[in-house]
């Protein structure tokens, strides 16, 4: 029996202009954006539309990214567009729980806020991330291991393309190691912060303190979490895997031959940019993969259903 999964992209894909097509033509997008208004306090309407110097700031890009990958799925749901299970990769990982419902949405748009901002404070300099192409896992963990400093996996993405993370200086030797270990490539990211490493266990100390008093219900589709790369059912649960998410290995690749291995043919990638959808077709070639980026695509997803 064919199975459909919804999954959400993460940070890096954000950009000037994003959902506003959907915010234009359907009134349940608006009131996403309105809700992640009155629930932060940030005009994330005029953060997503409107050229500025905010928007590929961990702090606001988070909010930014999740109101959006929120606001399309509030439409295509509206369209009667069901999934059985869904995932998102680091950040995308909230546009899942909005999709499995486990908190109410100005709780989850809260929480987005505050990680974005524990994320940014957490180290503000001297860290890196660098992504490696064409070197498995397993050997890319063990030269980390041999490096001195801070320096892991933070995602393991698709074969061939893992992301490591750390202090700048373990970085960079784990990057050299790795071009003579065989890397076809090591590409620094341009990001501003060492997310995903051991470095940011104190800002995930402080998710944990706010997650404490948010209510959470068990998830009416089941949901990949990115740290075990496990199916979660039992919103008990939910707490603890967000918190250890901010430090933790994104296991991106696994959560997604999970998915496969119980039956889902069809994934739908909500949200900016096609990042997951390529990350599929390495993964997976024999899977159907869709993203639904503007209104236009939704339109056409629309019809290629009907």
């Amino acid at each position: 029996m064919s199975k459909t999964a919804f999954i959400f992209p993460g940070q890096g894909a954000q950009y000037f202009g994003m959902g506003k097509d959907f915010y234009d033509t359907y009134e349940a997008a608006r009131q996403v954006f309105e809700l992640a208004k009155k629930a932060t306090g940030l005009d994330v309407a005029e953060l997503c539309f409107t050229e500025n110097d905010k928007l590929n700031i961990t702090e606001y890009t988070q909010i930014a990214m999740l109101t959006t990958e929120v606001a399309i799925l509030k439409v295509i749901q509206e369209k009667g567009l069901k999934a059985d299970c869904c995932a998102g990769l680091s950040l995308g990982e909230y546009g899942a729980l909005a999709a499995a419902e486990v908190m109410d949405l100005e709780n989850l748009f809260r929480l987005i806020r505050s990680r974005g901002i524990y994320m940014q404070e957490a180290y503000p300099i001297g860290g890196a991330m660098t992504a490696v192409l064409g070197l498995d896992a397993e050997t890319i963990g063990k030269v980390c291991d041999a490096v001195d400093g801070i320096v892991s996996i933070a995602n393991d993405n698709c074969p061939g393309q893992i992301v490591i993370t750390g202090e700048e200086r373990a970085v960079q030797e784990a990057a050299g190691k790795l071009m003579e270990a065989g890397a076809r490539k090591c590409v620094p990211l341009k990001v501003s912060g060492p997310f995903h490493s051991a470095l940011l266990t104190g800002a995930g100390e402080k998710l944990a303190a706010e997650l404490r008093s948010v209510p959470v219900k068990d998830p009416v589709i089941p949901y990949l979490c990115n740290v075990e790369a496990s199916v979660v059912t039992e919103g008990s649960r939910v707490k603890e895997l967000l918190a250890k998410q901010v430090s933790g290995t994104v296991r991106w690749r696994e959560s997604v031959e999970r998915m496969i291995a119980d039956g889902v043919d069809t994934f739908i990638e909500i949200g900016p940019g096609k990042t997951l959808t390529g990350f599929l077709r390495k993964i997976d070639r024999d899977v159907t993969a869709k993203n639904v980026e503007t209104v236009e695509d939704l339109n056409k997803l629309l019809e290629e259903m009907a």
